[in-house]
């Protein structure tokens, strides 16, 4: 294992606190609840609220208490596995989209935790045409972190290290 990968940790940090610093001001600063009607921003851009019981895309919804908390596990280990790779990882890319994964899961397990659901907000549409569903800072970051580290993986080759042998990095 390399240094503390410290560039991962604090993209975890910052975005985690970003993501609650954003919902709170979305439920407790504006008020918006289900029972409001949300506030148009833009042509194209609404804060609304919405209770999220499942994961991307609606599924897996957490109907019981049972499904919620096994959401909650299932998330917390998938955040654990993501941080074992960031700390195992060396490329400084790799390591803030890890950090991005890591922040923005953390963010929705403790949403989950707190109230049963993730709150979600940012909903982008055209008209009535919505091409996103509703979502968070956290989805956000998730998404975006998991598109930097499927780029990086299929179309970024890290260079080799000077003095290094090419077949020795294959396998490093």
């Amino acid at each position: 294992m390399s240094k503390l990968p410290i560039v991962g940790l604090a993209t975890g940090a910052v975005l985690f606190v970003a993501d609650q610093a954003a919902k709170y001001g979305v439920t407790d600063v504006l008020g918006l609840s289900e029972m409001t009607d949300g506030r148009t921003i833009t042509s194209f851009f609404s804060l609304r609220f919405v209770a999220n019981r499942g994961v991307s895309l609606g599924l897996l919804h957490a109907d019981t208490d049972m499904m919620r908390w096994g959401l909650v596990a299932l998330t917390a280990a998938i955040a654990v596995g993501v941080l074992v790779w960031m700390l195992r990882e060396p490329n400084r890319q790799d390591q803030v989209a890890l950090g991005l994964v890591l922040g923005g899961a953390i963010g929705n397990i403790i949403d989950r935790v707190r109230f049963g659901y993730v709150v979600d907000f940012a909903d982008f549409h055209i008209g009535a045409w919505r091409p996103f569903l509703v979502f968070n800072v956290a989805d956000a970051a998730i998404t975006i972190g998991v598109l930097i580290l499927l780029v990086r993986a299929l179309l970024v080759r890290d260079k080799p290290r000077a003095g290094r042998d090419p077949v020795e990095n294959m396998n490093a």
